[in-house]
């Protein structure tokens, strides 16, 4: 079979794997339901925030009601909600005191109790998600590099680390931002852990068996291989940040937080191809200010892309082309404040909620279904230093 037939068939199957792990909706079919609780974590120090904040959510209107403090943490930067809608888990970003915090979660009242707390066993967490069985939980740690899984009992309780892995290579060449590995995004798909590492100019791929939950690097690319399952270069001083996977499962869009760029690549069953597709500017022609790339979303219906700019204080748009992967780019909008380190496209697809963490507030924008664009609904919601947003269906 040659290379590109083998491309294809690996195409068609990872489409088949990528398609079983994600919720029961389709690309074209986005969640009907209409109401949510949105649990909001917050950066605690140097602000009046208390921690984690909800809020009722309804995806008719685009309005979030307050619901007050869900639970009084320190700096949870990033919290995540267990697929079966029960427990929710949050960093604690605290650079040695790094925490890793379980919480019970109450549906109806939106209130979460904790449950036990772990040492992150590394500095400043900054993203958690979730194993493709619900069983392991799995922690970026930025400041030291590394990423370790966590199980989960029954009874939602984090247990002793089963993996602690420090992500290697060669650093990028700026010394400022990239003077080790940071470890900023991490996601499980199959039986593979991807990482996206700033520090390294690299996302990296690693092996994680399901029976105990240990990590092992995946061995790279070589010259009778051209399916890479090792880390998938990115240019120099591209500091990749997040990552989005199309839901066809035929591509990867990282975000590049240093140069404000999405790089796309080629997914297949064996890995991601190493060699982008292509590279797109998030920034208008002309800007040369201060721009840190935050966060990076396809939409529901797979034909729309979104990444944030802190700095621009901007959304940037873009088209995406099912068929090949490229982006066409469709529009930058303002996110009515500052720093939006976050935001999250409603379930349903109408409504984009953008975090604007210096400023104090949520703001809504509705989505146009044919363009893509965004338009701000006058709505917004206010609380101190907004940083990560999650959905939590209630109806």
């Amino acid at each position: 079979m040659n290379i590109t037939r083998r491309v294809f068939a690996s195409l068609f199957l990872v489409s088949a794997v990528v398609a079983a792990l994600l919720p029961a909706q389709t690309a074209d079919k986005p969640d009907a339901r209409k109401k949510f609780l949105v649990f909001v974590g917050t950066y605690t120090t140097k602000t009046d925030s208390k921690g984690i904040y909800v809020f009722r959510y309804d995806a008719n209107s685009g309005k979030l009601t307050p619901m007050g403090v869900a639970a009084e943490t320190q700096d949870p930067s990033w919290v995540a909600i267990h697929p079966n809608g029960k427990f929710l888990y949050a960093v604690k970003e605290a650079g040695k005191n790094s925490m890793v915090s379980a919480f019970s979660l109450d549906a109806q009242s939106g209130k979460l109790a904790l449950l036990n707390q772990l040492p992150a066993l590394g500095e400043d967490p900054c993203y958690l998600a979730f194993d493709r069985t619900g069983k392991y939980v799995l922690v970026a740690n930025y400041s030291s590099g590394n990423v370790v899984v966590f199980p989960i009992g029954a009874d939602g309780k984090l247990g002793a680390a089963t993996a602690n892995v420090r992500d290697e290579g060669r650093l990028g060449p700026n010394k400022e931002r990239q003077e080790g590995p940071h470890a900023h995004w991490i996601k499980n798909l199959g039986s593979e852990v991807f990482v996206a590492d700033l520090g390294l100019d690299r996302v990296m791929v690693y092996r994680l068996d399901p029976r105990n939950g240990t990590l092992s690097p995946m061995p790279a690319a070589g010259p009778s291989n051209p399916f890479p399952q090792g880390p998938v270069e990115l240019s120099p001083g591209t500091g990749p940040r997040h990552a989005a996977l199309l839901r066809s499962g035929k591509f990867m869009y990282v975000l590049g937080e240093l140069d404000s760029t999405v790089t796309c690549f080629v997914a297949t069953k064996e890995g991601i191809l190493n060699g982008a597709l292509g590279k797109y500017p998030m920034l208008p022609v002309g800007f040369s200010a201060r721009n840190d790339a935050a966060e990076i979303a396809i939409h529901p219906n797979s034909r729309f892309l979104y990444a944030s700019n802190r700095g621009h204080d901007s959304i940037a748009a873009f088209h995406i082309d099912p068929g090949s992967g490229k982006l066409t780019a469709a529009g930058d909008f303002s996110v009515q404040g500052k720093e939006p380190r976050n935001f999250a496209i409603d379930p349903s697809g109408n409504y984009l909620l953008a975090e604007d963490q210096l400023s104090d507030k949520i703001v809504t924008f509705r989505i146009d279904q044919k363009t893509g664009a965004l338009t701000p609904t006058g709505d917004f919601a206010e609380l101190p230093s907004p940083v990560c947003l999650v959905f939590l269906p209630v109806d």
